[in-house]
């Protein structure tokens, strides 16, 4: 809120430092906090959220990221994997890794698009933030403090267990 306050337009989430001691928060997490904590200083449009992590792999981390309010996602951790399979040679070798990540990140846009069509969204602009999840396993504060709005009928596990949970 300070940076935007100080005319920042974007804001960037990192785990990209985590290590010994020092876990990262929950890539999800630290999106919806931001998110949500912006919505309710009335400063959301004011700033784009841009996230740097290794936990986004599959098309579903990455549709719920944006699902409740990141703009842009770099998936470091991906690419260096791909990278590595490559240094390797366990990628074919007229595969360069420029057209590896591009492969990847065509095959999350599509299943991005495959995601939203299911649900009846045609652009990225109403889908991101929309908040279309149910939370499942999550105790009631903690999903009315971090994913306000998000349905959620079974309880769960709240901010203490995901918390020794990245401290483990």
């Amino acid at each position: 809120e300070k940076k935007i306050d100080e005319g920042y337009s974007l804001i960037i989430l990192s785990d990209r430092d985590a290590g010994p001691g020092k876990a990262p928060i929950p890539a999800l997490l630290a999106t919806t906090a931001v998110h949500q904590y912006l919505i309710r200083q009335g400063k959301r449009y004011m700033a784009g959220l841009v996230l740097e992590t290794g936990e986004a792999r599959e098309v579903q981390h990455f549709a719920c990221l944006m699902g409740y309010g990141i703009s842009a996602i770099n998936p470091y951790l991906a690419f260096e994997t791909l990278t590595d399979l490559k240094r390797r040679g366990h990628l074919a070798a007229a595969l360069t890794i420029e057209n590896a990540i591009e492969n990847y990140i065509t095959a999350v846009k599509k299943g991005l698009l495959k995601v939203m069509s299911k649900m009846g969204i045609s652009t990225l602009q109403s889908y991101r933030g929309a908040q279309i999840f149910e939370a499942v396993g999550l105790e009631k504060e903690f999903v009315d403090r971090y994913f306000t709005h998000t349905a959620s009928r079974i309880g769960g596990v709240g901010i203490d267990a995901i918390a020794e949970e990245a401290r483990a």
